[in-house]
C-alpha cells in the first residue's frame, strides 16, 4: 500500500487532465444557450427597484412587444452599452431591466450616473441568472406582445446593433 501512496496524486491529475481535454476539444465556447427562445418569459415575479410587491417581467412590458435586459452595477460591459439603451428608448422601445447580483442602492446609483432607460426596473437578485439562464451581463431577450422571447443579444448593444433591434422590435407589433 505505501508503494501506492505516492501515485494517487499523479493518477488523479492524469485523469483530471483527460477530462478537461476531453471537454476542452468538444466544447464550442461560441455557442450561447438560447433555453429561453421561443418560450414564454420566466414566471417567477420580482419586487420592483422602485418598491411594491414583486411582479411578473412579462407584465411590465404591458402586453407590447419589447426588450429585457439584465444588467448589474459592477458590470463594466453595462456601462459602455448604456448609450446604445438610452438611444433604444428615444426610439419608442419598451425596455424593462432585471438587475444580477447587485444591491438596490447600487443599482440606483448606476442608473442616477449612467441614465435610466428602463420603463421599470426589477431586483432578480442572483435568482435571475437561474430564471433567465443567462451566463453573464448584459444580456438582452427580445419579447413580442405575448410575452415569449423570439430572439437574445449576448453582451454589449454597440451603436451598431441600436437600429436593427429598434427593427427587430417594431416588427413584432
Amino acid at each position: 500500500m505505501r508503494r501506492i501512496l505516492p501515485f494517487i496524486p499523479v493518477v488523479v491529475l492524469v485523469l483530471l487532465g483527460v477530462l478537461f481535454a476531453g471537454y476542452g476539444l468538444h466544447h464550442d465556447p461560441q455557442v450561447q444557450p438560447n433555453a429561453l427562445i421561443g418560450k414564454p418569459l420566466p414566471t417567477k415575479a420580482f419586487p420592483p427597484l422602485s418598491g411594491g410587491p414583486p411582479v411578473l417581467t412579462a407584465s411590465q412590458l404591458h402586453g407590447k412587444p419589447g426588450l429585457v435586459n439584465v444588467l448589474g452595477s459592477w458590470c463594466g460591459p453595462c456601462i459602455i452599452e448604456s448609450p446604445q439603451l438610452m438611444q433604444l428608448k428615444q426610439a419608442g422601445v419598451n425596455i424593462v431591466g432585471v438587475t444580477w447580483m447587485d444591491q438596490p442602492g447600487n443599482t440606483q446609483a448606476f442608473l442616477d450616473k449612467y441614465g435610466n432607460p428602463f420603463s421599470q426596473v426589477l431586483v432578480g437578485g442572483e435568482d435571475s441568472a437561474v430564471e433567465f439562464g443567462i451566463t453573464a451581463a448584459p444580456e438582452t431577450f427580445i419579447v413580442n406582445s405575448k410575452g415569449m422571447v423570439v430572439d437574445k443579444h449576448v453582451g454589449i448593444i454597440t451603436e451598431a446593433d441600436v437600429p436593427a433591434l429598434v427593427k427587430e422590435v417594431q416588427s413584432l407589433d
